[in-house]
């Protein structure tokens, strides 16, 4: 519990087995998680089985891999049915590290925000902590083309590192979005959408061999699509469309 709320983190997981237990070990190092949910994505390595020997873990593989996106939608939804009051997703493969796991809960669990987005961007340090200089520059225009159609101010809209609480998690229809990567900024499309308050933490970054990255392919797909929301959204805004990922019902 932190500040009378029950903490839930949730760690989509696809062939982790080399990173996820230091992981895990630095997250209850914070000594503020209550229960830890890790949600295999069908790898083809030891992850469960490593996962499974991990203390106040509950372990749930899917049948068959759902993608990223479809990864997350289990977490939440295993996460609310567990009870939490704010979760917190840290990825297994230890590129965001869970030393800011109090931080980010105690801006939530005080009530002044509804999500919390761990920035690679604040600081300065993104190039020096190892991110490549064509995803920095895809980040950087990225961020900026969807603060300017979406009307926000976020340093970064690309992080994995994020904490929600369980009122922004049962007001938003996940199912709408999609099980890949775009997931993500779907999700902050419609937690700005729902006028829910977003706050972030400077997070330094770490790349190295075993952190999960997609190719220059796949993120290419990744900025069209971020772009393609932050559009809709825009247009939502004037009335001229209702997307079905901002829509009711």
């Amino acid at each position: 519990m932190y500040n009378g709320k029950k903490v839930v983190v949730v760690m989509p997981a696809y062939n982790a087995e080399k990173t996820i237990e230091k992981t895990h070990e630095e997250v209850v190092e914070q000594g503020i998680a209550d229960l830890v949910i890790v949600v295999d994505d069908r790898s083809s390595d030891d992850t469960v089985a490593v996962a499974r020997a991990l203390p106040n873990t509950l372990v749930h593989r899917h049948s068959q891999n759902t993608g990223y996106g479809g990864n997350q939608k289990s977490c939440y939804r295993l996460a609310c049915e567990n009870d939490a009051d704010i979760v917190v997703m840290v990825h297994p493969d230890y590129q965001y590290t869970p030393l800011l796991l109090p931080a980010m809960v105690s801006m939530i669990s005080n009530d002044l925000y509804d999500c919390v987005l761990a920035s690679r961007i604040i600081g300065g340090q993104a190039l020096r902590g190892g991110m490549p200089l064509w995803k920095y520059c895809a980040n950087r225009f990225l961020t900026a083309s969807q603060n300017l159609l979406m009307g926000a101010k976020l340093s970064e809209y690309h992080t994995g590192y994020r904490a929600f609480s369980r009122k922004v998690l049962e007001k938003l229809d996940l199912e709408k979005n999609s099980d890949d990567f775009v997931f993500d900024n779907q999700m902050l499309t419609q937690i700005h959408w729902e006028g829910f308050r977003i706050g972030e933490v400077s997070c330094p970054t770490k790349y190295f061999p075993e952190a999960s990255s997609i190719n220059f392919c796949r993120s290419s797909k990744y900025g069209l699509g971020c772009l393609w929301n932050a559009l809709l959204f825009r247009l939502a805004r004037w009335k001229v469309a209702r997307p079905r990922l901002l829509s009711e019902g």
